[in-house]
């Protein structure tokens, strides 16, 4: 605000006139007029009142005065790159810091055909230099200009050389710039943005007007606003809290790297969020019940509550059927739960609840809490996942051993390479995937599929491969043991193939339960079965199928023991119909 030496139009954008609160007139596009009606900024509530339509050519030229900068009088100026879609179709030019205003600026300067065209007067832009009001590191107090110049930035059609040196001057003016003027003079950017925004609001010199990142159509076909509503917040942004949730985080095994950033960046940016709504499904909030708690914020300590639903729900969807402790469900009120939940908390005066089933309610929850593993989407963790953390925090601050232990973030799920949908026919169910290639078969595929947060591939021809594998399996398993019924294998000492088939067999047993552990079962795939393979392949070539009797015998259960995990009834019926082992 400080460097402004014009303001910029659109010429080809239709403007509009409108009645804002407080008597003034606003003019913007009507798409900015819409959001400013949801948020308390017209005349009337949630209504635009139209005083004039305007084209942009017709505000070019217009003088005006705006807070903070040291010129007198401003001018509206032409530029063609304004969206009619994005803010309010009216931007503040600050050539001093901004390189798209610089180059809009030096432009107009220097091409009087350019200001011809438009109808600008040479006294509305020849005087007006770029300001100085930040010194910023490496690009000195006029940082748009110095840019410009080392990037050689000929024009704004050099739009790739200045959207890279925006990004430069943007960050490093936030982080490192200093004010060089004003009240504020010496204090950095970072600091003291907020300040200045909220002066600059108290004197009604300014108004937060606030809308969607971009286009959002609802499903009536009707653009989206943001719309300024009563409503409960949960306050994510206050640093003791977001303090307490980053050492849970650094508590939590989030099994790629990746995934624990994108935390923390969610972290870094998380301030308020509105966790309830007046319709559809959910809890009502305790002091207020005239609201939900939103969906998002609601399930975040529900697994709390699995640690004893075995005693209390009654394999009913309501828990009004009877239950194992005869416990109906009004006398589950706010302290028999804290009692549950909480070391600390009260033995409950008012209630029928036994004192024996108390107890047996809250050793259940102490064993059984807290979460080992949450298994969940990556779209979220800037959001849902996130609240997770912080609810837990805030349920259980002085008792860390509460907290989630890991979160395992996975991608979505590609059919044969590419996006699942019902339109283009890639598309295939559970029950489908099943009845196809078998539980084991469609199990196989997905292990194989993909481990990391990146989207997984299911590939139908890796399916088809992996049912004829097993049957293979199978089909060999039972000839060796037919052969092992007539004493067809070596017995005694192990010779040197038989000790290294020994020593590979307990070397892909281990790596492979260290891939279960990591939950890295493409990985686990390769060492518990193709990798297992190829050792015993090697074996039978190097011992010329003279393969000795324990050992054969051991990689037959050991195979299927760690295959188990992934392909559980090929194992199972390898171990108790080939090897007639016992269930």
């Amino acid at each position: 605000m400080y460097g402004q030496t014009n303001c910029w139009i659109h010429p080809s954008i239709n403007y509009i006139a409108h009645e804002a609160i407080n008597g003034e007139i606003f003019i913007t596009t009507r798409r900015a007029a819409l959001n400013m009606a949801y948020q308390g900024l017209t005349q009337n509530q949630n209504e635009v009142t139209i005083v004039a339509e305007i084209s942009g050519q017709e505000l070019i030229g217009i003088g005006m005065e705006s807070p903070l900068t040291s010129y007198q009088v401003l001018y509206a100026l032409p530029m063609l790159t304004i969206k009619e879609d994005k803010g309010t179709g009216i931007v503040t030019s600050v050539p001093s810091d901004s390189p798209d205003d610089f180059v809009a600026l030096r432009d107009l300067k220097t091409k009087q055909p350019f200001r011809q065209k438009f109808g600008v007067k040479d006294e509305m832009v020849l005087p007006f230099e770029a300001i100085p009001i930040v010194e910023v590191p490496g690009l000195g107090n006029l940082s748009a200009p110095t840019i410009c110049e080392k990037y050689k930035i000929q024009s704004q059609n050099d739009a790739d050389k200045l959207k890279e040196a925006k990004d430069i001057v943007y960050n490093k003016g936030f982080y490192d710039g200093v004010m060089l003027v004003g009240p504020h003079k010496g204090k950095k950017i970072s600091d003291i943005k907020k300040l200045v925004q909220k002066e600059l609001t108290d004197v009604n010199q300014a108004c937060i007007y606030m809308e969607p990142e971009k286009q959002v159509i609802s499903r009536s076909g009707d653009e989206c606003v943001v719309a300024l509503c009563d409503q409960w917040y949960l306050k994510y942004g206050e640093s003791d809290w977001k303090a307490v949730t980053k050492q849970a985080l650094d508590r939590v095994d989030t099994f790629h790297e990746e995934v624990k950033k994108n935390f923390l960046s969610t972290m870094d940016w998380l301030r308020e969020h509105a966790c309830s709504r007046t319709y559809g499904l959910g809890s009502k909030l305790p002091w207020d019940e005239q609201w939900l708690i939103e969906s998002l914020s609601d399930s975040t300590i529900y697994m709390a509550y699995y640690t004893i639903a075995h005693l209390i729900q009654g394999n009913s969807f309501d828990g009004r059927s009877p239950n194992a402790l005869d416990i109906r469900p009004e006398e589950m009120t706010p302290e028999v739960w804290d009692y549950i939940f909480f070391k600390e908390a009260a033995l409950p005066k008012d209630t029928r609840i036994s004192i024996e089933n108390l107890n047996k309610l809250r050793r259940e929850f102490q064993h059984w809490y807290p979460v080992d593993l949450r298994v969940s989407g990556k779209d979220l963790v800037p959001n849902h996942l996130t609240y997770y953390l912080y609810i837990h925090t805030a349920i259980w601050p002085k008792e860390p051993e509460k907290w989630p232990k890991a979160i395992r973030a996975n991608g979505h799920l590609l059919l044969n390479s590419e996006k699942m949908s019902k339109s283009t026919g890639n598309f295939m169910t559970l029950s489908e995937a099943v009845t196809k290639y078998s539980a084991d078969g469609m199990r196989y595929a997905l292990a194989d599929a993909g481990d990391s947060i990146e989207d997984a591939n299911f590939v139908e021809k890796t399916a088809d491969s992996g049912v004829l594998r097993l049957f293979t399996l199978i089909e060999w398993t039972k000839e060796i043991i037919e052969k092992l019924k007539s004493n067809s294998y070596r017995i005694g000492e192990y010779n040197f193939n038989d000790l290294i088939f020994e020593n590979s067999m307990n070397e892909k047993i281990n790596e492979s339960s260290a891939n279960f552990d990591r939950l890295l079962f493409k990985e686990a795939l390769k060492t518990c079965f193709f990798e297992y393979q190829e050792i015993r392949d090697k074996y039978r070539e190097q011992t010329m199928e003279d393969m000795h009797r324990d050992l054969i015998l051991k990689f037959i259960e050991t195979q299927a023991l760690i295959l188990s995990p992934i392909c559980p009834h090929v194992a199972e019926h390898i171990w108790t119909e080939v090897l007639k082992k016992g269930r």
